[in-house]
């Protein structure tokens, strides 16, 4: 059973900057939350981030920051916005941007998603947020959410200017894609592999770029896919809460790199203060319970399980974001 989630969200139209969480920026007040669009190169290309800045905010001052990573197939416009928003509430400066060669940044081939970009990404932002007017370099803490979370836990295990790191509904992209979503794919790996490896192959003699999840579902082909996470997704990314520049698609290509990635190697590097957050009605909270055992390098870790919350429903649902939020400000309150 799909749930309706159309209360809670903003259509772009209605929104200046694009937003599509519910109780989003539309206009820049004085004393207020304030967004600021920005762009900057990463390795060449152009990255499109959202900076938010606290009440009365001053630029003499020193606040500490937060980084926010985005989920797969998402943009900074919607749930990675609304965690930046609200942490902004309390008082933090937060940057959320679109990942290379997807969103409204740049790169081509459009849609490229390999682990590499994304947790290079979140380096990049680190470096563009350390110089803006008004961080505490010696206060940076990182907030992933979903595939966002899986790459900010494999940014975080060499990246020691995050003082802290959090995630939300965390999902292990490279696990994913190889096993499929609880080991439902493992028998054609093999095969999968073969079919990226051929796309590969047609992209560099100059042919067609070939892409997974660009089929379109009827609503009675959503009702019938096996998992609540997806089917509950494709309402989120492609009904209530669409964004144009969220396709939910990427390269075929990618897979190549993602097959062979896992987020929780390594694991024990990560020494930071490290909380986990995920709903107990998750069918992706496996990802989350493993991670958090791997991280062995670490005393100083909690999970944190919101009782009734899905996967997606931690994306917008007030009661569960308002419960998160609360976590994650203590979280960096005592840990930045």
């Amino acid at each position: 059973m799909t749930t309706t989630l159309s209360v809670s969200a903003q259509t772009k139209m209605s929104n200046p900057f694009g937003l599509v969480y519910g109780d989003a920026i539309k206009e820049n007040i004085p004393g207020k939350v304030n967004i600021h669009p920005v762009t900057y190169k990463l390795n060449g290309i152009d990255i499109a981030a959202n900076v938010y800045t606290p009440a009365n905010y001053d630029k003499k001052k020193k606040y500490p920051v937060i980084v926010v990573a985005h989920p797969n197939g998402g943009v900074k416009e919607q749930v990675a916005g609304l965690y930046a928003q609200r942490l902004a509430e309390n008082g933090y400066i937060t940057i959320t941007a679109d990942a290379s060669y997807q969103g409204a940044s740049g790169g081509k081939p459009r849609n490229v998603d390999k682990p590499a970009n994304r947790i290079e990404d979140i380096h990049g932002m680190a470096d563009f947020i350390m110089q803006y007017a008004g961080a505490d370099k010696d206060r940076l803490g990182l907030l992933g959410i979903c595939g966002g979370g899986g790459y900010s836990l494999a940014a975080a295990q060499t990246d020691k200017r995050f003082k802290s790191i959090a995630t939300l509904s965390m999902f292990n992209s490279g696990l994913v894609r190889r096993n499929g979503f609880m080991n439902s794919q493992i028998s054609t790996i093999q095969q999968r592999l073969k079919q990226a490896s051929d796309a590969r192959a047609k992209e560099a003699a100059g042919g067609e770029i070939q892409y997974v999840g660009s089929t379109q579902l009827t609503d009675a082909e959503v009702a019938k896919l096996p998992f609540e996470l997806y089917r509950q997704g494709v309402e989120y990314y492609g009904k209530t809460h669409a964004h144009p520049n969220a396709s939910g698609r990427y390269t075929m290509s990618s897979l190549i790199d993602l097959m062979a990635f896992d987020a929780t190697t390594n694991m024990n590097l990560i020494d930071q203060p490290l909380l986990m957050i995920a709903g107990s009605k998750a069918d992706s909270k496996y990802m989350t319970d493993s991670a958090f055992k791997a991280a062995t390098g670490t005393t100083n870790k909690e999970l944190f399980i919101i009782e009734g919350a899905t996967h997606i429903e931690t994306y917008w649902v007030p009661k569960y974001v308002d419960q998160a939020v609360h976590k994650l400000t203590s979280f960096f309150v005592k840990n930045l």
